[in-house]
Parts: structure tokens; C-alpha cells; sequence
């Protein structure tokens, strides 16, 4: 489809009729389990103030409201919703990141976000396998901690090495000044990517769990083997990272905490500080149900189902052609 004249679609029929069959799937799959499907914003109020993502402005004048932003994600609506007690619930919805454009990434993508009352991270893994193993009729995946990744295939512990010997190993990758103001997170995040993700999934899916407390983002912490570690997993198949989920935090003054850190920590990268969302906020401490939640990427989903490295080849239109 690349040859074709930029009008044409980048994804071919094949494609798009897969993609109905997966959202028929979808659909069915949470129909089956009595989740509801909900529809939340796609332009809210606030953005997040995640040091890892970048939103999109939108520039917007309506009965006081000036200013919005393209959501990265449905997660602040859709756990007001739990607090206002609609039950476990999920969504199909499109979502928003600037800066995000390569093979597996395209500025806009469709994500599949759901959240069960009741479930803990492990309970939430099972029903991940569940839909993602019955549609793309793979084995189920196997787990394996974060820690016990970087040993196997970065050769370090996360938990115990020193910044200065995690800065070396990552001079593999990176020149020595392009490293100078990469926090410890940012090292270990290179690693991942670069040591550690390519190798994962490739003979049986891996679900990633027990990741350092200080990539908890949104997640629950509790102590393993004597290090804080988060109730938060990832799925890879094919060296892919498919979803990302959490046994969530319901503590409204701990998550106050964390946005402020956040903000600090765009500080540090020279980014923008994000204005908190205070009615999120105001959500969770009213009372978040004890609850567990994962997004998943269902144009990576697509990609595996359709055997293709590049995103554009189950999109319609690419951001170059839309």
C-alpha cells in the first residue's frame, strides 16, 4: 500500500475486516463476563501529568472552559465512573500522544481499557491471557518478574546497582553526555527497551510483573523479598509490549503525592508541569473500589493477529495520510 497515491488507505481490506472481527470479539468477550461498555471523553479538561507521556493540546473556547487536551488514555473518566458506581466496566476508544510515531507507534490509536471490581493484579493477568490467548489462539503466558528479566538479559539487578555502574551499562546505547540527565528510572528504561523487551515473548507470551516502586505510576505497592515493588504487569508477545495494568491505588492523598513528583520530574526533563486533575482527585476520595485495570493497545493486537511489524498496515490512514 506504501506506492499508492496518499489519498488510498495504508491498511489493505484484510486488514480493516480483521479489525471489525476483533471489536465483534471484544464485544463478546465482555458481554459474556457482564462488563459494561462505557464511553467517556476523548477531550478532557486536564492531560496527566505522567513524565513519560506527552498529550496534545487542543485549543478550545466553550462556556469558560478555555483549553483542553486529547486524552493518552480513558483511565481519570472511567475510574470516576467506579466511584460513582457503575461496576466493572470497559472501553473502546481512541486515545492521543505527541511525539509518538514509528513502526509500533502512530499520535492516534485505539485502545481497549477495562477495570474489574474485586480483581487484584493477578486475578486482572488471567483475564488478559484469557482474551488475548482465545483470539490470537496462543499458549498462555508465562510470568516472570522485572528483577528476573534484567539478571537474564540486561545482567544487572535493578534493585541493588549503582547509578554510576547503571549509567556504564548503558553507554552501550547512549554517548556519555546524551546519558548526563537520564534519571535512574530513564537507564533502566533504556535497558528495558534495548536488552530486555526483544527478547521477551518470542517462543511464549511473558506477562513482566513486580516492576520497581518508583515506576508504580498508578499501581499499588507492597515489598517482595525486602524491595518495594508495584502491582503492575505488561504482557509481550513477539518482543511487543501489548498492555499495561494495575492493581489500582485508591488512596486519594497518595496519589496527590505522585502527581507532584511527576511534575517535579518534568521539571527535571524541561518539560511542561501538568495541572492535576482535582476532579479525579475528588473521585478517589470519595472512594475508589478496591479495583484492578489495564489499557491495552488494540492496534498491536491487530498486528499480531495480522503477522505485520509496522502499525500503519492496520490503520486506515496513518498520520501521513490522514
Amino acid at each position: 500500500m506504501r506506492n499508492q497515491p496518499d489519498w488510498q488507505p495504508t491498511a489493505a481490506r484484510a486488514a480493516l475486516k480483521n479489525r471489525a472481527q476483533q471489536s465483534a470479539f471484544v464485544r463478546g468477550f465482555f458481554s459474556h463476563r457482564d462488563v459494561l461498555e462505557v464511553e467517556t471523553p476523548v477531550l478532557g479538561r486536564c492531560g496527566v501529568t505522567d513524565p513519560n507521556l506527552d498529550g496534545i493540546f487542543a485549543q478550545v473556547d466553550a462556556q469558560g472552559v478555555e483549553g483542553g487536551w486529547l486524552q493518552t488514555s480513558p483511565e481519570y473518566h472511567m475510574k470516576r465512573l467506579l466511584a460513582a458506581g457503575v461496576g466493572s466496566i470497559y472501553q473502546i476508544s481512541k486515545v492521543f500522544r505527541n511525539g509518538e510515531r514509528g513502526r509500533r507507534h502512530n499520535p492516534e490509536f485505539s485502545m481497549l481499557e477495562w477495570y474489574r471490581i474485586g480483581f487484584d493484579d493477578e486475578a486482572l493477568m488471567a483475564e488478559v491471557a484469557d482474551l488475548v490467548c482465545r483470539w490470537l489462539n496462543c499458549p498462555r503466558p508465562k510470568t516472570i518478574s522485572y528483577r528476573q528479566a534484567m539478571l537474564d538479559w540486561a545482567g544487572i539487578d535493578p534493585f541493588i546497582i549503582p547509578d554510576e555502574d547503571l549509567r556504564q551499562r548503558c553507554q552501550q546505547w547512549l554517548e556519555p553526555e546524551q546519558l548526563e540527565g537520564l534519571s535512574r528510572d530513564g537507564c533502566l528504561d533504556l535497558l528495558m527497551s534495548f536488552a530486555v523487551e526483544p527478547n521477551l515473548g518470542t517462543e511464549t507470551p511473558v506477562f513482566i510483573n513486580q516492576y520497581p516502586a518508583s515506576q508504580a505510576s498508578l499501581a499499588r505497592i507492597s515489598s517482595v523479598d525486602g524491595f518495594d515493588v508495584a502491582h503492575r504487569f505488561e504482557l509481550y508477545i513477539d518482543g511487543l509490549e501489548l498492555c499495561n495494568g494495575y492493581w489500582e491505588l485508591t488512596n486519594a492523598r497518595e496519589q496527590r503525592i505522585r502527581f507532584e513528583a511527576d511534575n517535579r520530574l518534568r521539571a527535571d526533563a524541561g518539560k511542561p508541569e501538568m495541572g492535576i486533575d482535582g476532579a479525579f482527585l475528588a473521585a478517589i476520595e470519595h472512594g475508589l473500589p478496591d479495583c484492578a485495570g489495564v489499557a491495552l493497545g488494540l492496534d498491536r493486537l491487530l498486528m499480531l493477529k495480522m503477522d505485520t511489524r509496522d502499525i500503519a498496515d492496520v490503520l486506515t490512514f496513518s498520520l501521513e495520510r490522514a
